[in-house]
């Protein structure tokens, strides 16, 4: 590996540092700082943010990788994944960031759970937050793998080393600066991302003498679009589709919505994220088509798919750009890690320690403890990461359902419908989980496949932990006055605001 690859990615590393100790220095005095940024990001901010936490080391790794799996079936993850973020920015984004405001400033996705129902520390908001902490080690670990099986592949370091660099140096800025460094350093990500899922799959595309040469060799390895349409069957487009769902309960992505400065700024953020999102997803797509290709016409030996960007970017450009290119698979790695390991560590301190022990502590105290959750929660995801056979997109797919299934329900339920109770709260987040982790692991099909290898787990937990909702609302007690009144005043602000 030539020394500029080296000297561009040692510069990554020190202006993500940089911007973790200038976020120290300016946004950390409270809790509210460190967890939200005090509610002033702005919309530019906030769309790169949330999709570069979004769109982690999967999508420079996972989607290319799995176009040499599934071929063309992975346009429905991708299509699905784009209609799921529009409508999170349409239903989710205004309303959430006004309701959270409303009912007493909560401060995260668990703290409004709770506060939505008028409750300081009711049940829903430890439930959540066990949930939040279970599910996000283990997406957590999902990133971690991608960022060892960078090092493996680019540097032909030991994949535990390089597991232990990326941990390390996604600490340190997320640990020192909070909200306000994961967000400046997922904005410098998003632009880093957003730059090379351009130019690789064009610098590639380039190798070729026309379209018609590239579709032929892909075709050596993967169906054609048309066959590919043809055979697919309903439950896998309904899997893939599924994904979209996904992300009305992801609590990294939906709390970028709760701390926009204002809901005036969401139109702007929806526009900027979602034009981001349909030129990175293309771009991941066509990684993934223009590799399969390249690897049948040139002969290349790839020994794991999910590698295909690492392999273009040490092959295709200049060391310097090289550097550039690696350091855009650490922004994707480093952007989900950071925000995951936030999201966990907040839920720690605002929803455990706090709720449980310690309500009348110091801010300044409550943010070291902050601290020491991103610690504890990187350190178990370490550990679990440690596995290099580990696919980054069945982690991450794990996960993502998970989510969706114990909040994506509960979330919008809490937005739109004023007769949800705590008890359908609490009730939506066990069934959700629970349906999703027995689709995963329980061998209840022939030859001990799981009920997964028929359609994502995804689906049926999301309608399990809608009709938890609807049922046990339906035969409990209805919210009291006051929850309801919150409920009203939230929409009432919302037509003032439009």
């Amino acid at each position: 590996m030539d020394n500029s690859t080296y000297i561009a990615l040692a510069i990554y590393f020190l202006v993500m540092l940089a911007i973790g100790l200038f976020a120290y220095r300016n946004s950390t005095d409270d809790i509210s700082g460190y967890i939200l940024g005090g509610r002033k990001v702005s919309p530019q901010v906030t769309a790169l943010s949330a999709g570069a936490s979004d769109m982690s080391g999967w999508m420079l790794m996972g989607l290319p990788g799995a176009m040499f799996v599934q071929g063309f079936n992975t346009i429905w993850i991708a299509l699905g994944l784009l209609i799921g973020a529009l409508f999170n920015y349409l239903l989710v984004a205004p309303r959430l960031r006004v309701y959270t405001v409303e009912a007493d400033d909560a401060l995260t996705l668990p703290d409004f759970f709770s506060k939505r129902f008028g409750l300081n520390n009711g049940a829903v908001r430890m439930v959540s937050a066990a949930v939040i902490i279970l599910f996000f080690t283990l997406y957590t670990s999902s990133g971690l793998v991608a960022g060892g099986k960078l090092f493996e592949t680019a540097f032909h370091l030991n994949y535990q080393v390089g597991l232990l660099v990326t941990v390390g140096v996604v600490v340190a800025y997320t640990l020192l600066g909070g909200f306000l460094a994961v967000s400046m350093t997922d904005f410098v990500q998003g632009c880093i991302m957003f730059v090379a899922l351009v130019l690789v799959p064009y610098v590639a595309y380039e190798q070729f003498d026309s379209t018609q040469d590239m579709l032929l060799n892909a075709r050596s390895t993967i169906a054609s679009l048309s066959d590919s349409m043809s055979h697919i069957s309903l439950l896998t487009i309904v899997s893939s589709l599924a994904w979209g769902l996904g992300y009305f309960g992801q609590p990294h992505i939906i709390v970028r919505f709760m701390a926009i400065r204002s809901v005036k700024d969401i139109k702007l953020a929806r526009n900027i994220g979602m034009g981001w999102m349909l030129v990175t997803i293309i771009g991941a797509l066509a990684t993934g088509l223009v590799g399969v290709a390249y690897v049948h016409k040139f002969g290349l030996e790839l020994k794991d798919p999910e590698t295909i960007f690492i392999v273009f970017s040490q092959i295709l450009f200049h060391p310097l750009i090289t550097g550039f290119l690696l350091a855009a698979i650490l922004a994707a790695v480093m952007s989900t890690i950071s925000s995951q390991l936030l999201v966990s560590s907040s839920s720690l301190t605002e929803d455990v320690y706090r709720a449980l022990f310690h309500q009348d502590i110091d801010e300044k105290k409550l943010v070291n403890i902050g601290r020491f959750g991103v610690f504890a929660v990187a350190a178990v995801a370490t550990l679990l990461a440690m596995d290099r056979s580990s696919s980054i997109l069945d982690l991450v797919s794990n996960a993502w359902a998970g989510f969706g299934a114990a909040f994506g329900p509960l979330v919008l339920f809490s937005l739109f419908w004023h007769k949800m109770n705590h008890t359908a709260a609490v009730s939506s987040i066990v069934a959700g989980a629970v349906t999703v982790l027995v689709w995963i692991y329980a061998p209840v099909l022939p030859d001990g496949k799981t009920l997964s290898s028929v359609i994502y787990e995804i689906v049926p937990g999301f309608l399990v932990s809608s009709a938890t909702i609807i049922l046990v609302s339906h035969f409990g007690k209805d919210p009291s006055k006051a929850v309801q009144k919150t409920f009203h005043a939230t929409n009432e602000k919302l037509q003032e605001l439009s």
